[in-house]
């Protein structure tokens, strides 16, 4: 997490600070937009669905005996000239499931970080911007097909590749057991199935919440498509996709070789050929703008962080974009 923090030039940052106490205090300020009401069963700081004690102003009924009068809903009594009562909805506690591929093509970079990296900051992060307050986090861990054993309070689930589900609890404690499961986590050789680790979120149904695929998404999109689409039925979905830059486009060093890390077939390519980077950087343009439309059809907040660029940076732009297209009266 420090490695993934230590993004400012140490000229601006004070002498005192340190990469976690910059993350902490930007991620402090954070909160994730959550558009959908909630079924939880505890206080806590988002709208649910059951009348209750809380914020939100819910339906009018008729005043009787007993009621509190600061609920009075003048509006209506003055309409109907009976006495009404505006009832509230309950805040209720959030429920947020990760679902994190770690697949061997996550094993990869030539940035500052690797892809790796880059997606265990982004499960720090969206720990510590939901794990306040009473809210529970969970996750699905997803990486390669060579089966060994699992990890913190941690069930291997069979099919393709190696599932790992750890449960939803709420605590900081539970929280940061959950971040180092994540980040202990070993990739393994072999194809994932992202499309298994995303439907792993629909089964069984859990209640109202927020849903984050962190991933590459470079599976075949009808893979993972369908499964992101039903997520969102009852869920506020965010799909964190981490790029790296030789994927979009190839440098100019001759003969390079290059291997898959998911088969470890192993390919040279003359990068010298300009019309070859040209043809690259097309069927990448279009590869991305494939998986940019199939996010967009499963209504989910797209959210791209790269590994030579500042994540936090980035993850500040995004959740400050939500709020402002929030306020302007649509969702994302």
């Amino acid at each position: 997490m420090a490695r993934a923090a230590a993004v400012t030039p140490p000229s601006r940052r004070p002498p005192d600070a340190t990469p976690r106490d910059r993350t902490e205090a930007v991620l402090s300020r954070l909160q994730l937009l959550v558009t959908r009401k909630l079924d939880g069963l505890l206080q806590g700081d988002y709208v649910g669905l059951l009348p209750g004690p809380g914020s939100e102003a819910g339906e009018s009924r008729e005043y009787r005996p007993g009621d509190d009068v600061r609920r009075m809903d003048w509006p209506v009594t003055a309409r109907t000239t009976t006495p009404h009562v505006r009832r509230t909805v309950a805040d209720r506690e959030l429920e947020t499931w990760l679902a994190v591929d770690l697949s061997a093509s996550l094993d990869f970079g030539t940035g500052r970080w690797l892809k790796r990296d880059v997606a265990v900051a982004a499960a720090v992060a969206l720990t510590h911007l939901t794990v306040r307050g009473g809210n529970r986090i969970g996750a699905v861990i997803g990486t390669g097909s060579e089966e060994r054993g699992g990890g913190w309070r941690a069930r291997p689930v069979p099919g393709p590749g190696v599932f790992t589900r750890l449960p939803a609890r709420s605590g900081r404690k539970e929280a940061q057991g959950l971040v180092r499961a994540i980040a202990g986590t070993e990739i393994r050789p072999g194809r994932g199935d992202l499309g298994v680790l995303v439907d792993m979120l629909n089964r069984p149904p859990r209640r109202r919440g927020v849903a984050v695929v962190v991933s590459d998404f470079l599976a075949p999109t009808e893979q993972w498509a369908r499964p992101m689409r039903k997520l969102r039925v009852r869920h506020d979905v965010l799909a964190v996709e981490v790029v790296d830059p030789r994927e979009l486009e190839l440098p100019d060093v001759g003969v390079l070789p290059v291997v898959d890390p998911e088969t470890g077939q192993l390919h040279e390519v003359q990068t010298a050929d300009p019309r070859l980077r040209r043809r690259y950087a097309d069927a990448a343009a279009a590869q991305r703008a494939e998986i940019a439309a199939a996010l967009r059809a499963a209504g989910a907040a797209h959210l791209r962080l790269r590994t030579d660029r500042d994540w936090l940076l980035d993850m500040v732009r995004f959740v400050a974009a939500q709020r402002h297209a929030r306020t302007r009266g649509t969702t994302r």
